[in-house]
């Protein structure tokens, strides 16, 4: 009797760590499934991009040109020049004060006051046009570059400068970040009047050469 009664215990006890090994399993799966197809955190969040988007990507960057739109006019086309857009004024950096050397103080003579009827008249005509060229340089707050073209290439910009030199511009390359690319302006400036950055805006196109005019905030 109590043999019998041991077999059928031990027989359940098998019974039930074979139901409990299956149902163990059974949720191990079901949890692996769940994780497959949920997305991993800081991994997954990024799309991935498709063959057919790298292929367009690239198309749209084999002619890219950056001197396509500058100062609102399209920016004549050059072997190897590109054009930076000009749209909005760029920041101008400020200029770092020179320092300054403690001087003895020197005995100051007394010099004649000189009367305004002293003055020549070329004086007085420079001091007047001096005034005038304030006054418009406080009135206008940006200052005005020539781009005689911008390139991906250093090289490219060198020569469009020393092409400049040559026809007596003095022209200066400069470099810039663009839409994650580099570019090299080739610049004429700054300027503080409008009209004399038109006008050398002018004597270079009538050269041959692309001349751009770039208003930049003072």
């Amino acid at each position: 009797m109590n043999k019998g009664l041991a077999g059928k215990q031990r027989g359940g006890f098998v019974l039930g760590l074979i139901v409990g090994l299956l149902l163990g399993l059974a949720v191990a799966l079901g949890v692996a499934l769940y994780i497959t197809k949920v997305p991993i955190p800081f991994i997954n969040k990024v799309p991935q991009r498709t063959a057919e988007q790298d292929l367009e990507e690239a198309a749209h960057n084999k002619n890219w040109n950056p001197n396509a739109a500058l100062a609102g006019k399209s920016a004549k086309a050059a072997s190897g020049a590109v054009s930076v857009a000009a749209s909005a004024p760029e920041p101008v950096e400020p200029a770092p004060a020179p320092a300054t050397a403690l001087k003895p103080v020197e005995k100051q003579t007394e010099k004649p006051v000189e009367k305004p009827a002293d003055k020549k008249p070329e004086s007085r005509a420079a001091a007047a046009s001096s005034a005038s060229a304030l006054a418009a340089a406080v009135a206008d707050p940006y200052v005005y570059f020539v781009q005689a073209g911008a390139f991906v290439k250093a090289d490219d910009a060198e020569q469009q400068r020393a092409k400049l030199a040559i026809l007596g511009f003095a022209a200066k390359v400069t470099e810039r970040e663009q839409s994650g690319r580099t570019v090299f302006r080739v610049r004429l400036g700054p300027m503080d009047a409008r009209e004399e950055a038109e006008a050398l805006q002018r004597k270079i196109e009538s050269s041959g050469n692309e001349a751009n005019l770039v208003p930049v905030r003072r």
